[in-house]
C-alpha cells in the first residue's frame, strides 16, 4: 500500500475525498465479518484490540450471532498516495429490521450488495437491492464466502450479473473470513461510488439517522452532514421541533467516539446535546445552527407501519411507570417501535406495543427484561382489523378484547405479498404449506435452473406465528422468505373467548377463521387445563363464539376422603357425608373465583403447535365433518 499522506480531519475533508455507502445483503450472509476485515485493514482497530462482529455492541447481537442495530463508522482508506475518508454503515439482514436499512440507505450514496457464495441470491437480497435502487444508490454486486468448500462462485456470479444486468466478471469476490478481495473491495468502492454533493457553503443541514440514549451524557444522536458545516459549541435548532440546543460534544465514530471542532458537508457523525428528555430527538428531523439558520428541512423517513401488534405487561404492576421510561428510552434507539397504554382485566395496567415482526417484538422484550431489568408478560401476537357491524358502524380493532359484540357484516384483515425463494424440489411442499395458510398464488420465476421464486399473497395474521418455522422445516433449511403489506381483504374472522368458570379471560381470546376456530378452542381449553392448579371446586373451561360453546375441559375437584372414618356400618351416613360434601363443592362453586397463575399465561400464550395426540385427533376429526 502506497504511503498515506496526512489524514482528513473531520469538518475540514474535502467532500471530493468523501466516500458514504452500505453493506446490504441476507441475513448471515457475512456483513458484519466484511466489516471486520475493513475496519482491519484500515487500520483503525489495533490487531489485539480486533474481535469477531466487532460493530455489534450489545451482547443480544454477540450471543444470537446477527445485526439488529445499523452501525455507522469513519474508515480511512488510500489509493494512489490520496487518502479517501470512507463512512460505513454496516446494517441488519433479517425482514423485521428493514426500516434500519431504509434509514442507513438514505445517508448514503452506495451500496455493497453482498451475497453469499454457497447460498445465492435469497429474498432479503432482492428486497434491499430494490431498495438500493429506489434510493438511486451505486450497486457494488460482490460475493462473500468464496473460501468455502461448498462455494460455487461461477454460478452464483452469473445469478447476480442476470439480476443487475452486467458482465459476471464485474462481480467482486471475497472473504470475509480471511480477507481475500477486501482491499480490491475498497478500491472499487473508491472508484465506482460517487462523492457527496451537498453544498459546502451553505447554510449548514444535517439530517438525524439514529440516535441512543446514554444514561451518563443523555441523547447521542448520529447525523449525516448534507449541506454546509457545524462547529463544536455552535449553538443548533431542531426543526422539525423547534427546539435550540448547546451541544457539549461533536464528533465521528471511528471505531470508538472521537470528538472533533467541526463536522464539513457529505460527512457522517453524532452530536451530544446534554438533554436527557426523550422527546427532544425524532429519527428524520433536520439539524440547522441557531446562528445561521437554513430555511427549509432535508425530507424525513417515513414513519414505519407495525406489522404485529402485542401487550406488554409487567409481572409486579408497580413496575409500570419503570416500563413506560424503558419504552420512550428505546424508542430512541429503535424509531420503528410504535406503543400505547392499555389495561387488561386479568394482567393490569401495560402497553399495547406495535412490531415489524415476531423477531423484532422478540428483540424488544429481551432487551427491556436485560437493558431495565423489567419480568414482563407478553401476549399472543395479533394483527389489526377493520369490522363493519350491521348498524354500519365501523370499528379498527388491534386487540381481540376490543372485537365489538352483536352481529357483524364483515371483517377486513391485512394481508401481505411474499416472496419466497426455493430449490426447485420443494416447490410441492411450499405450495401446500401456503395453501394451509389461505395463500393464494400470484406468479413463479426461475432465477436459475434450479432454483425459483415464488411469489404468493397471504394473509398476515397467518404469517406472523409459524409460517416463517414451518417453511424453513419443509425445505430442509434453504427457502428465504421476504414480505411486505400489500392491501386488505375481507374474510369470514370470529372471536374466539375463552371462558373460566364462565368468566371472559380477555388476555386468551383470538380472532381467528372460522374453519381454525374448534382447533384454537380445543388447543387453548386442553393447554389451560393442564397449567391451572386444580381448586376445592370443579372447574369449566370453555371455548366459545360468541354464546356458542364450541370446546370444552374440566378441572376435577380436589376432593377430601370424607369416608376414611368410617368403618363399616350404615350405608344412609356414609351417603349423607357425601351429599354434605357435594352441597359444599356446588356452593362453593358458586361463590369461588379462580385466579390464573402468572406461569399460566406465559405458557398458553407461547405459539407453539399441539402435541398430544388426543388434541390432534379431535381437530382432524372436526375438520373431516367441516
Amino acid at each position: 500500500m502506497p504511503q498515506m499522506t496526512a489524514h482528513n480531519q473531520p469538518g475540514s475533508t474535502d467532500q471530493k475525498l468523501v466516500r458514504n455507502f452500505c453493506i446490504i445483503a441476507h441475513i448471515d450472509h457475512g456483513k458484519s465479518t466484511v466489516a471486520d476485515r475493513i475496519l482491519q485493514l484500515s487500520g483503525i482497530v489495533e490487531q489485539r484490540e480486533m474481535r469477531d462482529r466487532f460493530l455489534d455492541r450489545m451482547d443480544i447481537e454477540q450471543e444470537r450471532g446477527i445485526t439488529i442495530k445499523s452501525q455507522a463508522v469513519r474508515v480511512p482508506w488510500t489509493v494512489d498516495g490520496v487518502e479517501y475518508t470512507l463512512g460505513m454503515i454496516d446494517t441488519p439482514g433479517h425482514v423485521d429490521f428493514s426500516y434500519e436499512v431504509s434509514r442507513s440507505l438514505a445517508a448514503c450514496e452506495g451500496a455493497v450488495l453482498l451475497v453469499d457464495a454457497t447460498q445465492g441470491i435469497e429474498a432479503q437480497t432482492l428486497s434491499n437491492l430494490y431498495m438500493a435502487i429506489d434510493n438511486d444508490l451505486a450497486i457494488i454486486p460482490v460475493l462473500n464466502k468464496i473460501d468455502l468448500p461448498s462455494a460455487d462462485p461461477d454460478k452464483h456470479a452469473d445469478e447476480i450479473a442476470g439480476l443487475l444486468g452486467i458482465d459476471s466478471s464485474e462481480v467482486l469476490r471475497v472473504s470475509g473470513k480471511t480477507g481475500d478481495g477486501v482491499d480490491e473491495l475498497l478500491n472499487r468502492i473508491v472508484s465506482d461510488i460517487p462523492a457527496p454533493t451537498g453544498e459546502a457553503d451553505a447554510e449548514p443541514r444535517a439530517l438525524i439517522f439514529d440516535s441512543v440514549y446514554d444514561s451518563y451524557r443523555g441523547i447521542v444522536t448520529y447525523i449525516r452532514m448534507v449541506d454546509g458545516e457545524l462547529k463544536s459549541r455552535q449553538k443548533i435548532r431542531m426543526m422539525g421541533l423547534g427546539t435550540v440546543h448547546d451541544p457539549i460534544e461533536l464528533g465521528v465514530i471511528s471505531p470508538e467516539m472521537q470528538p472533533t471542532k467541526a463536522l464539513g458537508a457529505g460527512e457522517v457523525g453524532y452530536i451530544i446535546t446534554g438533554v436527557k428528555d426523550v422527546s427532544q430527538s425524532k429519527v428524520g428531523d433536520t439539524i440547522t445552527a441557531q446562528d445561521n439558520m437554513a430555511q427549509e428541512a432535508l425530507p424525513g423517513y417515513r414513519d414505519p407501519q407495525p406489522m404485529v401488534y402485542a401487550g406488554l405487561f409487567p409481572i409486579d404492576n408497580a413496575q409500570f411507570p419503570d416500563l413506560r421510561d424503558a419504552l420512550d428510552k428505546l424508542k430512541l434507539n429503535d424509531a420503528a417501535l410504535v406503543y400505547e397504554p392499555e389495561t387488561s382485566v386479568a394482567l393490569g395496567f401495560g402497553f399495547r406495543c406495535g412490531f415489524l415482526g415476531l423477531l423484532h417484538m422478540e428483540i424488544v422484550s429481551e432487551r427491556l427484561r436485560r437493558e431495565f431489568g423489567l419480568d414482563l408478560i407478553s401476549t399472543a401476537p395479533s394483527v389489526t382489523y377493520d369490522v363493519v357491524m350491521d348498524d354500519r358502524s365501523e370499528h379498527h380493532v388491534t386487540n381481540p378484547s376490543e372485537f365489538p359484540e352483536g352481529k357483524v357484516r364483515s371483517v377486513t384483515e391485512p394481508i401481505v405479498s411474499a416472496d419466497i425463494i426455493l430449490p426447485k424440489e420443494f416447490i410441492g411442499a411450499v405450495m401446500e404449506l401456503c395453501q394451509d395458510h389461505r395463500g393464494q398464488m400470484g406468479t413463479m420465476e426461475y432465477i436459475s435452473p434450479e432454483r425459483v421464486e415464488m411469489h404468493y399473497t397471504i394473509p398476515l395474521a397467518e404469517i406472523v406465528f409459524d409460517f416463517f418455522d414451518q417453511l424453513k422445516s419443509r425445505t430442509k433449511g434453504y427457502a428465504s422468505l421476504d414480505y411486505h403489506e400489500s392491501g386488505e381483504q375481507t374474510a369470514d374472522l370470529v372471536k374466539v373467548d375463552i371462558l373460566i368458570q364462565g368468566e371472559t379471560v380477555d388476555a386468551f381470546s383470538a380472532i381467528v377463521h372460522r374453519d381454525k376456530a374448534y382447533s384454537y378452542g380445543v388447543m387453548m381449553t386442553k393447554k389451560l387445563r393442564e397449567l391451572i392448579p386444580r381448586q376445592q371446586f370443579e372447574i369449566p373451561i370453555q371455548a366459545a363464539i360468541g354464546s356458542r360453546i364450541i370446546a370444552r375441559e374440566t378441572i376435577r375437584a380436589l376432593r377430601k376422603d370424607v369416608l376414611a372414618k368410617c368403618y363399616g356400618g350404615d350405608i344412609t351416613r356414609k351417603r349423607k357425608l357425601l351429599e354434605k360434601q357435594k352441597a359444599g363443592k356446588k356452593r362453593m362453586k358458586m361463590l369461588g373465583h379462580v385466579e390464573v397463575p402468572q406461569e399460566a399465561f406465559i405458557a398458553a400464550l407461547s405459539t407453539d403447535e399441539p402435541t398430544d395426540r388426543d388434541t390432534k385427533d379431535k381437530i382432524r376429526a372436526a375438520q373431516k365433518a367441516n
